[in-house]
């Protein structure tokens, strides 16, 4: 269990990534939600279900990829019984990423994909823009990176810009794919 910032007091679990050591893919997301919080795994809720699909769109296999998030616990905020997501702050990242540095050092992909600015700003700095950069081939770390939207967003966006969005969270994805084929 992870206490390096107090998430931790109010989250079910820590949740770390799942997916083969080995894989030639990292996916890494912002934080888990309400139902990863639960289950203890990552993108298992309806973000995750927008994910399989895109990723299954584009070719690329989850089994085949390492899955986990900047942040380690659900930041929420209280309704009544729903716990609504909260944007981890920068003191949230900086706790966790010896974890991520970790899982990277155990996983050894050869490519990494953000999902959602969050991440991004993670791995690239607080002056990354995601609508600047979104779907370009940049470099981590002497790892090809590719930056996209986060799948929630594509549940979160205006209603006729839903599909717009899921199609260009394929075309980026299957980006990575070719590129993590070719590395």
């Amino acid at each position: 269990m992870c206490t390096a910032c107090e998430l931790y007091a109010d989250a079910t679990q820590t949740v770390f990534g799942s997916g083969r050591t080995g894989a030639a893919m990292m996916l890494i997301g912002e934080q888990p939600g309400d139902q990863e919080d639960i289950a203890g795994e990552p993108f298992v809720g309806p973000a995750g279900r927008v994910l399989d699909r895109a990723l299954e769109r584009a070719g690329v296999v989850r089994s085949d990829v390492y899955v986990t998030n900047v942040v380690k616990h659900f930041r929420f905020q209280r309704q009544g019984k729903l716990r609504i997501h909260r944007t981890p702050g920068v003191q949230h990242v900086r706790a966790c990423l010896p974890w991520l540095r970790a899982e990277l050092a155990a996983v050894e992909p050869q490519l990494l994909v953000t999902l959602g600015s969050t991440a991004a700003k993670a791995l690239l700095g607080a002056a990354f823009r995601l609508t600047q950069h979104r779907g370009e081939i940049l470099e981590y770390e002497n790892r090809p990176l590719v930056a996209t939207i986060h799948p929630s967003a594509v549940l979160r966006g205006p209603k006729d810009r839903q599909a717009e969005m899921f199609d260009e969270l394929v075309a980026d994805l299957k980006l990575a794919g070719h590129t993590a084929g070719s590395v």
